[in-house]
């Protein structure tokens, strides 16, 4: 069996998140009530056997660096299994992390230390449940040196994601990264397949690609997967496309960056669909994560204004130590100990942690952030104009409140 060794690229800024990320690394973003968006990657990692984890951070990894801590302490270290954060350290030069191909690079001692015969590198902000035991059978069959995770997606995407093209036999020959004219897949003109940033490499050949990209001078080189490292390989090693697809359905996976504000609310509502792509209820795949004590969620009281929408709740998720009291809510998110109040009506908003909503409020298209307090009367969501003077607001019409925020 072949030892396998994953590291988990946890170090952006997350700046298309913001305020999301203000005072959190985007891995750290709370997702679906009770998760944060690192779990999935982490998740599947476990599910799959692979119980060998590092995970590469960066910028504001405090919120991250507790919740990996607390998560994922479950692991059994005797047996060599373990949740490993590295920082970034300055250890093989003075600059921090300039790229995903540097951040590996600069953590060279890890491999070093492991010794493993495959090094599968992952992104921690993407949604989504994978087996990557198929992957990497794959990636041997194949007899690759590198083995990308790909995707059909539809062309209107293409400026987002690098783009592949591969032969009969899945071999990657070509590469495009975020082009604004993509290459379509054969016989499909309305599609492309598009790379996932997930990667099964042979070490031997992971550590030659990385150091050559390293002593490359600057400006020749932005020391990246997608730009840099698969294009150099193409010619001389043998790289293939691993297309994601759903077990059951034999369809494309269900799989979401969500490194945006529209890409994460739109990720998020998916889990309300009667039959969501991806199923937070199956036990064969469970995803982990930590929450804290909190008494079981609770719809209570009816309307005092005779609304009869009053304590009733449609379509949503509910996490632990929710209370909604004479309020109505639809289509919306409630993360752990969220109050609403009396004659109050959220609707298709996503509300994070001990926030409390007041009396009387009416809030759509949100996305509150955790303890934020708002009172009484207020109105969220139905005059942009008004809110874009307090928040931040998408051009798909999302209002975004930051954490802590004192309406």
């Amino acid at each position: 069996m072949k030892k396998v060794l994953s590291m988990v690229l946890a170090g952006g800024k997350g700046e298309r998140l913001y305020p999301l990320t203000r005072d959190r690394a985007k891995p750290a973003v709370p997702f679906g009530g009770t998760y944060r968006i690192i779990d999935f990657t982490i998740s599947n990692c476990v599910n799959s056997g692979y119980r060998r984890i590092y995970v590469l951070t960066q910028y504001k990894s405090l919120s991250l660096d507790r919740h990996i801590q607390r998560a994922w302490n479950f692991l059994y270290n005797r047996v060599g299994e373990f949740v490993y954060i590295i920082h970034a350290q300055q250890r093989i030069n003075e600059t921090w992390y300039k790229g995903t191909a540097d951040a590996i690079y600069q953590n060279f001692y890890t491999l070093q230390q492991e010794r493993p015969d495959l090094v599968l590198v992952l992104s921690g902000d993407h949604i989504y449940k994978m087996d990557y035991r198929d992957m990497v059978n794959f990636h041997l069959r194949k007899k690759a040196d590198l083995t990308i995770g790909t995707l059909e997606l539809s062309k209107s995407e293409s400026k987002h994601f690098g783009v592949l093209q591969t032969d009969n036999d899945h071999r990657v020959f070509g590469f495009q990264e975020k082009p604004a004219k993509p290459i379509t897949v054969p016989g499909d003109p309305d599609s492309i397949l598009i790379n996932m940033g997930i990667y099964v490499f042979n070490t031997d050949v992971l550590v030659k690609r990385l150091i050559e990209n390293a002593k490359k001078a600057e400006g020749q080189t932005e020391h990246d997967f997608g730009k840099n490292i698969i294009p150099s390989m193409l010619k001389s090693n043998r790289v293939f496309a691993f297309p994601f697809m759903d077990k059951k359905t034999k369809k494309p996976g269900y799989w979401k960056d969500v490194g945006t504000i529209d890409a994460y609310y739109e990720a998020s509502t998916d889990l309300l669909d009667d039959k969501p792509g991806l199923n937070l209820f199956d036990s064969s795949w469970q995803i982990y994560t930590y929450e804290k004590q909190a008494p079981p969620a609770k719809v209570c009281g009816q309307s005092r204004s005779g609304n009869p929408k009053g304590g009733q709740v449609v379509s949503s998720i509910l996490s632990r130590g929710c209370l909604v009291n004479g309020a109505y809510v639809e289509h919306s998110i409630l993360s752990p100990n969220v109050s609403v109040t009396m004659d109050s009506e959220i609707k298709d908003s996503i509300i994070l942690d001990q926030t409390q909503i007041g009396k009387k409020c009416r809030i759509q298209n949100a996305i509150i952030d955790k303890a934020v307090r708002v009172p009484d009367g207020t109105d969220i969501g139905f005059d942009l104009k008004h809110d874009a003077k307090r928040f931040e607001v998408t051009d798909s019409g999302l209002v975004i409140i930051p954490r802590n925020w004192a309406l």
